[in-house]
């Protein structure tokens, strides 16, 4: 074994967690829940941009429901990074690694409608959701029981802020 090689394996080994759950679902359930932090990172992001460049006559009221959610929001983001470590697999490392398995899109747009971004947020939390129940079956298929718990949690809170942007988007 050549010294770099000898090298990375130590470097492996410090971080390989038992595991009762097998080498297979250790890796698909790592996967996963590395997309969905991903996605997470960046609804987190994207409802706070909407957050800080919200404008009009709903102004106080927007802004505050949408720093309530970008909170909860970023609160489930160790919980799912220590999962994956809990689980055995290895987190991502950094916002590169973040991007490429990310699934929900950016919105860089210089100005967006108040009505928009309440849409826009709706849509991606339902796609969150979605994303959160086959993660949920992955785990079912796994017998993950402890991450399939967590995520009933989340996909209630995801489906929570969806009624409240659905709600606050409505017109009398």
């Amino acid at each position: 074994m050549t010294n770099e090689s000898n090298i990375k394996a130590r470097r492996t080994k410090a971080l390989n967690t038992p595991s009762p759950l097998g080498a297979d679902a250790v890796r698909d359930l790592s996967g996963e829940l590395n997309a969905l932090l991903a996605d997470i990172l960046a609804l987190y992001l994207k409802t706070k941009n909407f957050h800080w460049h919200m404008s009009g006559p709903y102004f106080r009221d927007y802004h505050l429901l949408l720093d309530e959610q970008a909170n909860q929001i970023y609160a489930t983001v160790d919980p799912i990074a220590e999962r994956v470590r809990k689980l055995g697999g290895t987190t991502m490392r950094s916002l590169g690694h973040a991007k490429r398995l990310q699934r929900l899109l950016d919105n860089d747009a210089d100005y967006v409608t108040p009505d928009d971004m309440l849409a826009e947020l709706r849509e991606d939390n339902l796609q969150l959701a979605a994303y959160m129940r086959a993660t949920h079956e992955l785990c079912e298929e796994h017998g993950d029981v402890a991450t399939a718990s967590v995520l009933e949690n989340w996909i209630d809170e995801a489906e929570n802020r969806v009624w409240f942007l659905f709600e606050t988007s409505r017109h009398a």
